[in-house]
């Protein structure tokens, strides 16, 4: 059967397209691509003419996830295993699929609304425009792994997860169940592609009221250096930290949680550990840290 290789990009629409660039570019250290001013900015993390293309949108939301298969024959395989299962999933146009900086793509909604991308040959910027962070020390950790990973808002945690497994077919890595705080329950499903990365995707049941189709999207970078840089940076910028520095328990991150100029959070880590299914043991943890990730003292 044909399977997900990796999370190859997001599409993000965002109200503020110049806030983000000053979030992006400015702060987290990536690096700006092509741009529409007032309709679209393409962010680089890599070799790759983009990972995160922000589309001018009043949503302020996810968009589409874009999931990469290794060959043209993967991908017809793959679409013809959603028809078969009865998904509707169509084939993106020569328009969609310029947009996506891909060669082919098919495409289908999950049960959250956010649009689900299945593409192939994604294309490398120019020799002559290599990657270039402006911040970073190290670099990103993607390659094979993939550009990082979401986590969906579920409304509904079953039938995500369901859509995961069966449509997706990604695989889970483990579970974090436990309480958050007193009466507030958390419940996390995590997911990885083939080719490794702990999770490209998980989904969280929120115990509240949560406008957003995603609680949060990661960068990782090479460098655990880059980490307290970031947070240093996102500190004096202003920005919200929503969970300081520290480590979750399963897939070993050590990160921070920052809020994004459109609400939704981002993750900014170093250290997270690639499954190997050979050997990989499927966990359900209680915590959502091993330590750290504390929730600021208001001012």
């Amino acid at each position: 059967m044909a399977s997900i290789s990796n999370l190859g990009y997001l599409v993000l629409g965002v109200k503020d397209l110049e806030a983000w660039k000053q979030f992006a570019v400015d702060t987290i250290g990536l690096q700006p691509g092509r741009s529409e001013p007032g309709k679209l900015l393409a962010l680089r993390m890599d070799g790759y003419e983009q990972r995160i293309v922000l589309e001018r949108h009043d949503d302020d939301d996810m968009l589409a996830a874009g999931w990469e298969l290794d060959t043209q024959e993967d991908l017809n395989a793959f679409a013809a295993q959603l028809r078969q299962q009865g998904v509707a999933v169509q084939q993106g146009d020569a328009a969609l699929a310029k947009e996506r900086r891909v060669e082919d793509l098919y495409f289908c909604t999950d049960p959250n609304g956010i649009r689900h991308e299945f593409y192939v040959g994604a294309q490398r910027a120019s020799m002559v425009n290599p990657f270039h962070s402006s911040k970073l020390v190290g670099g990103f950790s993607t390659g094979r792994l993939g550009m990082g990973h979401f986590v969906a808002a579920a409304n509904d945690a079953q039938e995500t997860i369901a859509f995961c497994k069966q449509v997706l077919g990604i695989k889970i890595s483990d579970f974090i169940r436990g309480e958050l705080a007193p009466g507030v329950l958390l419940d996390v499903a995590f997911f990885h592609a083939r080719t490794g990365r702990h999770h490209s995707m998980a989904t969280v049941k929120i115990p509240f009221p949560y406008p957003k189709r995603i609680h949060h999207i990661m960068v990782e970078v090479d460098n655990p250096d880059d980490v307290g840089l970031a947070y240093d940076r996102c500190v004096q910028a202003g920005y919200t930290i929503n969970m300081g520095l520290g480590r979750h328990p399963n897939d070993r991150m050590f990160s921070f949680y920052v809020h994004t100029p459109s609400g939704f959070l981002l993750e900014f880590g170093a250290g997270g550990i690639v499954v190997d299914d050979a050997d990989w043991e499927i966990k359900s943890y209680t915590r959502l840290s091993e330590w750290g990730h504390h929730h600021p003292e208001p001012h």
